[in-house]
């Protein structure tokens, strides 16, 4: 008897195949390459094409505004001739003078009083403190008038650019180190772990001010500036990897058949070392960017105008409670930048290191 192909039933047989692919989904952490992507990368390659507004150039009429779901801010005042009385009760009255000017240019409706809408004393106006946002700034604006995302867009950009020629400069300059101390040990060994040791003993930022300070600022100082202080994580963790891989039995073995130190180095050490290399520079791009972002802050990073993360955070440091989003989405944009980059890094660790792979 032949069977019955039911669509319920060919349904129904497809679940377990979804919920295999959900499984596998589930092993990679893809909100983590999502946010990245949005943020970082995308912005940093299409800064040009995406950026609805020039982040270099303000609109003074667009000072402040809020984001586009941000309500204007109105507030009820009685027109009087002068504001006599307490401290309190100012803060309820306006000027006839100021309250017909900003009748007529429609910062102010006439709420009570006059019937024909004409401003007199006595009256009461709504006074549009503040105003509300507008599809055209979807972030809002600065200060100056600037399209917050168009610069938070843009400052992906610099952050990307130093991130990467930070981690790869110093990566790089480290990496060699490391194999130099690790493999041929002796003076070697010990000179360029005592400079590591110095480098280490001295605070990061206060380094960093001393010669932003001596060099001057700019955005060839800060990539110097992060790479003196990257290299020394890199030499001492592919040091102790590298002495670990030469105690192994196949270096033992290369040694007896005759192969000599730059051979062993290169041919059986640094390929065991790629995965730790990798993983450390993932992780080292959240702390380049959370570096360059507080150098850029403190005014000693990236100069302005330019659009750095940390630049715009400092703008908007006082006007954080009046004016927020100034300081609040690019701040944001740092920490699930840095977040996501820290989660990624965690995940290729545990794929690459084959003693935490089954855990």
């Amino acid at each position: 008897m032949a069977a019955i192909d039911v669509p319920g039933r060919r349904a129904w047989g497809m679940v377990p195949g979804l919920l295999r692919g959900a499984s596998k989904a589930r092993r990679y952490p893809l909100l983590p390459i999502a946010i990245l992507l949005v943020l970082l990368v995308i912005p940093a390659i299409f800064a040009d094409l995406i950026a609805p507004h020039d982040h270099r150039i303000g609109n003074l009429d667009d000072i402040k505004m809020p984001p586009f779901w941000v309500g204007p801010d109105v507030s009820v005042k009685e027109v009087v001739e002068s504001k006599t009385g307490k401290r309190e009760e100012r803060q309820g009255q306006i000027l006839l003078s100021d309250a017909q000017r900003r009748a007529g240019i429609g910062e102010a409706t006439v709420v009570g009083g006059s019937p024909d809408q004409e401003v007199s004393v006595g009256d009461e106006v709504e006074i549009v403190s503040q105003r509300g946002g507008s599809t055209k700034y979807l972030l809002g604006t600065d200060k100056l008038g600037r399209d917050i995302l168009s610069r938070i867009i843009h400052g992906a950009r610099v952050s990307l650019t130093v991130s990467l020629l930070a981690v790869v400069l110093g990566g790089g300059i480290g990496t060699i180190l490391g194999l130099v101390a690790g493999c041929f040990g002796g003076v070697w060994d010990s000179l360029i772990m005592r400079l590591v040791d110095l480098m280490l003993a001295f605070p990061s930022i206060l380094l960093a001010l001393v010669m932003v300070a001596a060099i001057g600022s700019g955005y060839s100082t800060v990539i110097i500036v992060i790479v003196v202080l990257l290299w020394s994580r890199y030499a001492r963790v592919v040091r102790g990897e590298a002495l670990a891989i030469k105690q192994s039995d196949y270096v033992a073995r290369a040694r007896v058949a005759g192969a000599s130190h730059m051979r062993i180095m290169i041919r059986h050490i640094f390929p065991n070392l790629v995965n730790t290399v990798i993983v450390l520079a993932t992780l080292e791009v959240g702390a380049v960017i959370i570096l360059e972002s507080t150098l850029s802050f403190l005014g000693a990073g990236i100069p302005r105008p330019t659009p750095a993360w940390g630049v715009m955070v400092a703008d908007g440091r006082e006007l954080i409670i009046a004016n927020w989003w100034i300081f609040f989405f690019p701040t944001m944009a740092i920490v699930l930048t840095v977040l996501s980059m820290n989660l990624l890094g965690d995940w290729l660790r545990d794929r690459l290191d084959p003693r935490l792979r089954n855990v």
